[in-house]
């Protein structure tokens, strides 16, 4: 049994979902945007008292892992569009630096050249300092993904502790060389 899946999904103020049965759509419109979702026509969603519930049509294992799967979805989406999702990325290292140059995020990361990564649409970047940029998106996936796009140029490293690293985030760090005796 999913535990998870059987919980009302609450749906925050100025927020509006209206699910379309036919065509199994979900949309969620609130104040930083609009997403939409196709949930698995083995699942039907029903709105009571300012809250979603996930049902089963029927009871097998693979639905009910659905049923939760789809239930976390839902309420991510609510939470995105009623208050945005925010990652934190800290560069660490000497000469690392991140701008914003109209559409695209412009990385100084010790390469010969500048790394320039496209923003996606719905994503915002704001760079604090050099050092620190926050990344603010409605949709936790895409987030996910674009942070891990841009941490992937320069992971962090367990010598030096050099590289991007997500905020708070600790760097078990290793020994060097040891000189000859």
């Amino acid at each position: 049994m999913s535990r998870i899946g059987k919980l009302p999904v609450k749906i925050p103020l100025l927020t509006e979902t209206s699910f379309t049965p036919e065509t199994s759509i979900l949309e969620v419109t609130g104040k930083y945007g609009k997403l939409q979702n196709q949930i698995p026509e083995t699942l039907e969603i029903e709105e009571k008292n300012g809250t979603l519930l996930v049902n089963l049509k029927n009871q097998t294992r693979n639905n009910r892992a659905l049923q939760g799967l789809y239930r976390t979805i839902i309420n991510n989406m609510c939470i995105g569009v009623s208050e945005q999702f925010l990652i934190t990325l800290i560069l660490q290292g000497v000469g690392y630096r991140a701008t914003v140059q109209g559409k695209s995020l412009v990385l100084a990361l010790g390469f010969s050249h500048p790394v320039e990564i496209v923003i996606p649409e719905g994503i915002e970047v704001e760079v604090v300092q050099n050092t620190t940029l926050n990344i603010k998106s409605c949709d936790k996936e895409q987030l996910g993904l674009f942070a891990a796009k841009v941490r992937s140029w320069r992971p962090p490293e367990p010598y030096k502790g050099k590289g991007i690293l997500y905020k708070g985030e600790q760097i078990l760090r290793k020994a060097g060389k040891s000189g000859k005796k």
